[in-house]
Parts: C-alpha cells; sequence; structure tokens
C-alpha cells in the first residue's frame, strides 16, 4: 500500500468582511498612534492549515494520507470534519492547554487583508517523530509548520529512507542560508511558489539549474500563469486551467500539492502530474476557503481530460 504522510500544519481560519476601506479609517499622518476598530457582521470559520488543505483534497482523490500535527485542545470539531472524510489521525497530537493555530483575516471592500496569526500548538510540533509511525511510507511531504519540526521531520525522513517532497510555503523565511541548503539536499522534491522561488535562490546564492539539479524535481507555481516542473536538466510547462470567475485563492497551493502526491505515488509521467495538480487548483478556485470545494473523480478526470487508473 502506498502510504503518504502529510506533516503540516492543522489549523481554523476565522475571515471577516469589512464593508467599507480601511484607508477611510487608517490616517498615514496619525499611524504613530494607531487605535482602530472594524466592524465586521459578516464572519466564516474554515477548516485550514497546509496539512488539513492537502488532506482534503487527496480524500477527492480516493486517498486517505497519515496527518502529522500538534493541535491545542478545541480541535474537537476538527476530529469530526477528518473522521467524515476517513482522514487517518493516529499522529495527530494534541498539546494541553493551548489553542490549535489559527488565523484572523479581515478583508475590506477593496479585497486588502489585515491578518493575524496565532501559531498555538503548531510551535510544538517537534514533539512528533516519524520513528513512532508503525505504517510503510511511500511518500511525505513537509508542509508549513513549526520549525524544529520542519527540520526534525526532514532528519527522520532521510534516516527512515522515505522520500519527501519540502513544501516550505509561508514558513520560508524562519530559514537561514545553511538550513535551507540542508532541506535542499535532503529532499527528492521541492515545490515553491514563483516569490519564494526567487527567495530561496538569493538566500542560497544558488542558480535556478543548480537548484533543479539538487533534486528529482522542481515544481515552480505561477498563480493563473500556470506552472513549471524542472526535471533531468528539462523545463515541463504547465498551463492554466482557465477559470471564468475565481472567487478565492486561499488553499490553491494545497490543492495543487496533492495533485503533485496522488502524481508522484502513481508514478505518472511529470505532464501529467502536473496537468492533476493544475486540474485540483482550479477546482479549489471557484470556492471561498481552503476546504469548501466538492468534486467527483469523474469530474477530475473530465478536467484532466484522461482516467486516474
Amino acid at each position: 500500500m502506498n502510504n503518504v504522510l502529510i506533516c503540516g500544519s492543522m489549523a481554523y481560519d476565522s475571515i471577516m468582511v469589512f464593508n467599507d476601506y480601511f484607508k477611510n479609517h487608517i490616517l498615514p499622518d496619525q499611524i504613530h498612534k494607531l487605535s482602530v476598530s472594524f466592524y465586521v457582521p459578516e464572519l466564516k470559520r474554515n477548516f485550514g492549515g497546509t496539512a488539513g488543505n492537502i488532506a482534503y483534497n487527496l480524500s477527492l482523490l480516493n486517498t486517505s494520507p497519515l496527518v502529522m500535527a500538534t493541535v491545542g485542545d478545541d480541535f474537537q470539531a476538527y476530529v469530526e470534519r477528518l473522521s467524515k472524510y476517513e482522514i487517518i489521525q493516529d499522529y495527530i497530537k494534541k498539546i494541553p492547554d493551548t489553542f490549535t493555530a489559527q488565523a484572523y483575516i479581515t478583508t475590506d471592500l477593496d479585497d486588502n487583508q489585515i491578518t493575524a496569526f496565532h501559531p498555538g500548538a503548531m510551535s510544538e510540533s517537534h514533539q512528533n517523530n516519524i520513528s513512532s509511525i508503525t505504517e510503510k511510507i511511500s511518500l511525505a511531504i513537509i508542509a508549513p509548520d513549526g520549525k524544529d519540526g520542519m527540520i526534525q521531520h526532514a532528519n527522520e525522513c532521510v534516516e527512515n529512507n522515505i522520500p519527501f517532497l519540502f513544501d516550505p510555503g509561508q514558513g520560508l523565511p524562519m530559514f537561514n542560508k545553511d538550513e535551507l541548503m540542508v532541506f535542499i539536499g535532503q529532499a527528492d522534491y521541492i515545490a515553491l511558489n514563483d516569490y519564494e522561488l526567487q527567495l530561496v535562490l538569493d538566500k542560497t546564492n544558488l542558480t535556478l539549474s543548480k537548484l533543479a539539479s539538487s533534486v528529482d524535481a522542481l515544481i515552480v507555481t505561477k498563480g493563473s500563469q500556470g506552472s513549471s516542473i524542472y526535471s533531468k536538466g528539462e523545463e515541463i510547462v504547465i498551463n492554466a486551467i482557465p477559470i471564468k470567475i475565481p472567487i478565492d485563492p486561499t488553499g490553491c497551493g494545497d490543492a495543487y500539492r496533492a495533485g503533485l502526491i496522488y502524481g508522484i505515488l502513481n508514478k505518472y509521467d511529470w505532464i501529467k502530474t502536473g496537468k492533476l495538480a493544475s486540474v485540483m487548483g482550479a477546482i479549489k478556485i471557484k470556492s471561498q476557503g481552503g476546504q469548501n470545494h466538492t468534486a467527483t473523480l469523474s469530474e477530475i478526470e473530465s478536467l484532466l481530460g484522461s482516467s486516474l487508473n
């Protein structure tokens, strides 16, 4: 059995809408004594986190991943959701007297956002140990999580001969040059968006070709411009799936990574793997939040233009 392990964050995203413009209430000449309050009659609480989002998208592909994460005392609602989608929770550890990681996002009518993020139990991700897993793991992903946990889990993958996809995401600024070079030397695959790619190149002084040659595949996403997969000296260009009315990009990267994981597990070539990843991102962007989209296997295959078998 091809088991995939997802190491990353589980989080709640509280999204609030301010029916006005921040610029009308934040006065530049008074910024030194900022004190503002926004009335937000609309609030939605979504399930999120990199591990949660990737696991949800894999469930749409009829794949039940193992999730390794640390969560707080408020996690019960998420337990019920994961159970609904038959996502394995044996390696989710509750940290007493903490909250599950959560983001509080306020959006105005110009789609500007003010976000506050509380890492909570995520900071204790190093309390989980991959060596404790009894199942044989075919592939792991090291997604944004607590810094110590990401370093530890990458080391444990190497020690246990588990190939892994390094996906630093918003956690990238936590790592210095030496730490990034270790990750690059350990990883089998690396996934970045175009901004993150430039940040990695600047921090490490590597060229794109040198970074790409360090791994089996370097995957670079470019939003509506599609993505590129660099493997064995070749760049494979993956076109984005056209969407007439995109709703919300939140979680699109995680959906894309679920497609990558599925393709790697099933030994697809990079063209089919990249296209499946693009399809998953396109399905996600038509819904608000990271896990409110749905799709059947037949709908996914229709967009992909081929069978998933």
